[in-house]
This record gives structure tokens, sequence and C-alpha cells, in this order.
């Protein structure tokens, strides 16, 4: 049997936290079991935030022009081609009349088209938001 040593007042460690095992490094593993590795501590979240929060307010005014313009050219894109459906399917109503309406049928393409060309154009803007480096914005 191990007898207890006294206590040294003089040391700054209480004998309870010198006999006891030692804590796990993260607060997220179960006793029991190994630490958890690439679990991100408290502070590597906060950081990430504040980086975040940076970045956001550097480019807000970016952000906002940039979503009025993405606005306009999706608007553009999608008007322009349906307008002009719609004209040449007017002048080929007018030019050669028939039981079919060339005007609803071109003004229908002239949509689908513009619809499809503003859908390539935002993935395309998407893409490329979402592929700029994190090393640029610094």
């Amino acid at each position: 049997m191990v007898e207890p040593r006294p206590h040294d007042p003089a040391s700054p460690v209480p004998p309870a936290a010198a006999s006891a095992p030692p804590r796990p490094a993260s607060a997220h593993s179960a006793p029991g079991q190994p630490p958890a590795t690439g679990a991100p501590g408290f502070a590597a979240q906060a950081g990430s935030q504040a980086a975040r929060k940076l970045k956001a307010r550097r480019h807000a005014a970016e952000g906002v022009w940039l979503g009025l313009g993405m606005m306009g050219m999706v608007g553009w894109s999608v008007a322009v081609p349906t307008v002009l459906g719609a004209a040449l399917g007017l002048w080929l109503d007018q030019r050669w009349p028939g039981g079919r309406s060339w005007t609803l049928a071109l003004l229908v393409a002239g949509l689908v088209l513009g619809c499809l060309n503003a859908w390539r154009w935002v993935d395309k803007e998407h893409k490329a938001m979402r592929d700029v480096p994190e090393a640029a914005d610094d």
C-alpha cells in the first residue's frame, strides 16, 4: 500500500490536482476515447468567421452593384431574343398568312433561347465567383 505524501504548502499544485489523470486534449472527445483530431477549435472558428465578415465588408459595394448588373444582364438576355422572335413571327405572319401562328411559335422559341442563355451566363458567373482563391482577397 502506498502512503500519501504530505502536502507541501509552498507547492502551487494542490494534492488532488497532482494525482488527477490528465484531461483529454479536446472538449469534444468522450471519456476513454482518443482526442478528436481535425476538429476545429473555438479560436479557429472565430478566426474564420471574422475573416468572412471582413471580406464581406471589403466587397459590400461590389456585391450590390454586381447584383444589380447581373439582374439587368439576365433581363436583357431574356427580353431581346423574345422580342426578336415575336417580331420575326409577326413579319412571317404578314408575309405568308396561314393556319399556324409564327408569332406565337417564335415568341416561345425566343423565350426559351433567352432563358437558356441567361442560365448559362449566370452559371458561368457563379462558377467564377466560387473559384476565386482566398489569397486574392488579402
